[in-house]
């Protein structure tokens, strides 16, 4: 009889690189293999467990709701799905929510808003989109086309036309790169998957106010630094700007699948029936979860709480034998090394009992944002101990 590993490998498509573990269960920032050994999780499912392993009010709301209704087709109504584009409305200063189940699906459906807004305002020639190189914007043919990094642009041709690619922290070259069909900008403000590089926030002010000047809207990519991850309920307050439309997924649903696509007064009109939609999305399970995550990580004092378990960690990274820097913004954490690969330490680090991950050449953390100081100190251990291994 086969176990869980081997059946993956007969039946499952290998488009991802795993660890040679198969966990099953889980509880705060600690989780257990088929084996019954213990891991400490800094990762979160790549920032998607957001009150780590089945967080109990997490369990409670999700399953009461799959008790009552788990699906209805977006024909009706759904109160779960109300009261979260509500409650993030309220928190944001926003307007109007789109509902999609993934990061991907919520910048694909951000694309749309822009290029829609400019096509009735302005006509179908306006409808480039500018990204920056190293970016991250998901994996469906539009939003790889317009992450900015040529190792995603193969294999899938044709790819989607329109997007132009810049270099972060140069506003120049962003000044020189818009034409008269420049329509959006697009732009992660900690580009994860590209090395957990922080943007420059004079840079994104003054790209943000010479894209209002031109009606040239501003996408923010949320979906990694999105939902308390940087300490401020979304990333971009802490660079004291407002886009006109942010996306955001992973952490917000706690664990279950979910993207989101907000829009500020300028944009709430712009679609209408038809022009988008997707069967999953607004489903009142996951809606459920997502309400309860964000009552939770709203607090002030919650949030308050990711910057200080971040600077904590930070500070005792730094003092760890083989770290030459740390890039930081709350609980997204990027360890440069001194030397050895990346990849290879973080395997290292799973066989040693802590789940962590990467970005590029650097190790990646995304802890719970709910972890505790106990779990902070022993996953520290770990990888300190590993660390001194390599």
């Amino acid at each position: 009889m086969m176990n869980t590993k081997e059946k993956d490998s007969q039946y499952i498509m290998h488009t991802y690189g795993r660890y040679n573990v198969a966990l099953k269960s889980g509880k705060g920032a600690t989780a257990y293999d088929e084996d019954g050994k213990k891991y400490v999780d800094v990762a979160s499912g790549i920032g998607v467990n957001s009150l780590g392993w089945c967080e109990d009010g997490w369990v409670k709301a999700v399953s009461e709701q799959a008790n009552t209704i788990q699906h209805m087709s977006n024909y009706f109504y759904c109160p779960q799905a109300s009261n979260l584009a509500e409650k993030l409305c309220t928190l944001t200063g926003f307007s109007k929510v789109c509902f999609g189940n993934s990061g991907a699906e919520a910048n694909e459906c951000a694309i749309k808003v822009a290029r829609k807004y400019s096509f009735d305002k302005y006509g179908a020639d306006r409808n480039e989109i500018i990204t920056l190189n190293n970016s991250f914007h998901g994996r469906t043919v539009t939003t790889l086309s317009a992450t900015g990094q040529d190792v995603f642009h193969n294999y899938f041709f044709p790819f989607t036309q329109g997007f132009a690619y810049v270099d972060a922290n140069d506003m120049n070259a962003l000044e020189n790169a818009v034409t008269d069909k420049t329509c959006a900008v697009m732009l992660e403000l900690i580009q994860g998957e590209g090395g957990v590089n922080i943007l420059d926030k004079d840079y994104v002010q003054s790209l943000v106010k010479f894209c209002n000047e031109k009606d040239i809207l501003v996408i923010v990519d949320e979906v990694q630094t999105g939902a308390g991850r940087t300490g401020k309920l979304f990333a971009f307050q802490n660079f004291e700007v407002k886009p006109d439309i942010f996306t955001v997924a992973k952490g917000i649903g706690g664990g279950l699948p979910i993207g989101l696509c907000v829009c500020g007064e300028k944009l709430k009109d712009v679609m209408s029936p038809s022009t988008h939609g997707t069967t999953f999305g607004a489903n009142p399970v996951v809606c459920a979860g997502a309400n309860y995550v964000l009552d939770k990580i709203s607090k002030p004092e919650f949030l308050s709480e990711v910057e200080s378990k971040g600077k904590y960690i930070e500070e005792k990274v730094l003092k760890m034998d083989g770290v030459k820097a740390v890039r930081r913004m709350g609980l997204m954490i990027g360890i440069e090394l001194k030397d050895g690969d990346a990849h290879d330490i973080a395997a290292k680090c799973v066989e040693n009992g802590l789940i962590i991950i990467t970005a590029k050449s650097l190790l990646r953390m995304l802890p719970p944002l709910n972890i505790t100081k106990e779990e902070i100190d022993l996953a520290l251990d770990i990888l300190e101990k590993t660390l001194k291994e390599n």
